[in-house]
């Protein structure tokens, strides 16, 4: 070999033994997840994902959408172990469930903090999608902060915060690990977006409160205003909200606001989009009296709002 290829071949064997230790360390945590599905008939098989052992007493997390509509399934690891598996708890705002499978004894994965990434840094996709063989693409990351907006049968939702990466993926790999150098999981990834385009639900302080609440509630509790709005410019530079229609009898509804307004402000919070309000109903807000700041015919008007749950 010349001196030219050993140069070259020394940074891709150094990225090979990464990327297969990586695999080595989070690859027996990932699962195959055959969905059994409740029919008017029964349950019957609905599809299939990958999961990522949390917990080693059986607690795995997914996709929501993999199980959603789901009574339950089996999950099958590498070491041919097949286990059969039920539905904690699934959050479709974060596109996350929680599962629990009825055996102790498996390999739990390390989980990381999505918080720490960038972009340029590599990451690796582990899924299961036949259940004895993992499927592994590694790649960057391509960008952070992302927001996915996904149908579905309750209407349009957006998933937030999303990790972009170039390690493409499949449908079958939904609910498997994205895993940083370290081989610490930093991502739960998603294929809501399409075939080959890397996308991943971020592990970070906000995952695991919606995990912990799963794991506690069975659900996330979240407050609605009971409004549509869209993103709106504003004189000087400032962003707000135009809200374009008003829930009937709803709290926003109650509170006097009206189709037309300008949301500027809630809880002292500025909302210069759609995405911040959502994040600001959070389960603490629910049943509490807020102030929002509203342009109204040119003037500023304070209005007191009470958030109610989502349900």
């Amino acid at each position: 070999m010349s001196t030219t290829s050993r140069a070259a071949a020394g940074p891709l064997d150094a990225y090979s033994a990464t990327v297969a230790a990586v695999v080595e360390l989070v690859g027996p945590a990932v699962a195959n997840l055959q969905v059994m599905r409740r029919t008017p008939r029964g349950a019957r098989p609905g599809g299939a994902g990958s999961g990522v052992v949390i917990a080693p007493d059986g607690y795995l997390l997914t996709s929501a959408h993999v199980v959603e509509h789901a009574s339950g399934g089996v999950a099958a690891f590498d070491d041919g172990r097949e286990i059969e598996f039920a539905i904690v708890g699934a959050d479709p705002l974060s596109d996350l469930a929680v599962l629990r499978a009825g055996d102790g004894g498996l390999v739990a994965a390390q989980l990381g903090d999505a918080e720490d990434l960038r972009v340029g840094q590599l990451v690796v996709a582990i899924g299961n999608p036949q259940g004895f063989a993992g499927s592994v693409t590694a790649g960057v990351v391509s960008g952070l902060g992302r927001s996915l907006p996904v149908g579905g049968r309750r209407g349009p939702r957006i998933v937030e915060n999303v990790i972009q990466t170039d390690a493409a993926l499949n449908p079958g790999n939904s609910g498997g690990a994205l895993a940083d150098g370290h081989g610490r999981v930093v991502g739960i990834n998603t294929a809501l977006a399409g075939i080959g385009l890397g996308l991943a639900v971020p592990v970070n302080a906000a995952t695991r409160a919606i995990v912990a609440a799963l794991m506690r509630d069975g659900r996330v509790r979240r407050a609605q205003l009971g409004v549509a709005v869209a993103p709106r410019p504003l004189p000087r530079g400032d962003r707000g909200v135009a809200v374009l229609s008003v829930v009937q009898d709803g709290p926003a509804d109650r509170a006097g606001l009206r189709a037309g307004d300008l949301l500027l402000e809630l809880d002292g919070r500025a909302v210069p989009d759609a995405t911040t309000l959502q994040r600001l109903m959070t389960a603490d807000r629910i049943g509490r009296r807020l102030v929002a700041q509203v342009l109204r015919d040119g003037r500023r008007v304070s209005i007191g709002v009470t958030p109610a749950e989502l349900g």
